[in-house]
């Protein structure tokens, strides 16, 4: 019989510690941070028209050089700058029955900027009206809203950012044993959430905010 209460004693104080083991909180932990933009796209699309296929294509080489030129002048290097062919409607082809359009060729051409120098972009941006008064016609209201800006430095701010969001869910996980008279235990599971890069507002899209949330388990006792 003391062999069985014996047992029974160790039992109970098994069950007792693994039931002390089985408390835990779960937390998570935020790193955010702001940085710029590395590397911008902006493509620069302009249009022009005429009856005369031969004489379309001289403008639309005029206009090129136009934008190449302006570019140029404004810091970008030629490296930089990507020519597409123009695209050609004949609207003759696409005329059934209505009215005679007044040009019978409509071209678009698109230059674009693959750039890791955002601020003569954005300079460049800004002074996209010298290109509407030498006769060009600019494809939208908004360019910059054309424009893409790209964060490719994630794997060097990421051990930082990890680090910063486990330390930040430990102090929450510390504060809630205090204010419930616990101690902290060791880390029963963690999950790593997805890093996610968006622009910082409308007016500011280099400006990008990098946030990552971390959450993590802990194992509590008395």
């Amino acid at each position: 019989m003391i062999g069985l209460a014996l047992l029974g004693s160790l039992l109970g104080t098994a069950l007792l510690d693994m039931k002390q083991l089985e408390r835990s909180v779960t937390v998570k932990g935020l790193s955010e941070h702001e940085y710029e933009a590395d590397i911008v796209i902006w493509p620069i699309q302009f249009t022009e028209a005429d009856n005369d296929l031969n004489r379309l294509y001289q403008r639309m080489e005029s206009g090129t050089r136009k934008v190449r030129d302006f570019l140029t002048d404004k810091a970008i290097a030629d490296s930089e700058i990507t020519i597409n062919a123009p695209a050609i409607t004949d609207k003759s082809a696409q005329q059934y029955g209505g009215a005679r359009p007044d040009f019978r060729y409509t071209a678009s051409q698109t230059v674009t900027v693959y750039s890791e120098n955002i601020a003569a972009v954005r300079q460049a941006m800004s002074d996209m009206a010298e290109l509407g008064k030498q006769g060009l016609v600019l494809t939208g209201n908004n360019y910059m809203a054309q424009s893409e800006y790209l964060f490719t430095r994630l794997n060097e701010i990421k051990p930082q950012m990890i680090e910063e969001a486990t330390r930040n869910a430990r102090e929450v996980a510390e504060k809630f044993a205090e204010d419930s008279n616990s101690n902290l235990g060791k880390i029963k599971q963690a999950s790593q959430g997805q890093f996610s890069i968006y622009a910082r507002d409308n007016n500011n899209p280099h400006i990008k905010k990098v946030r990552v949330v971390s959450t993590i388990e802990y194992y509590l006792s008395d």
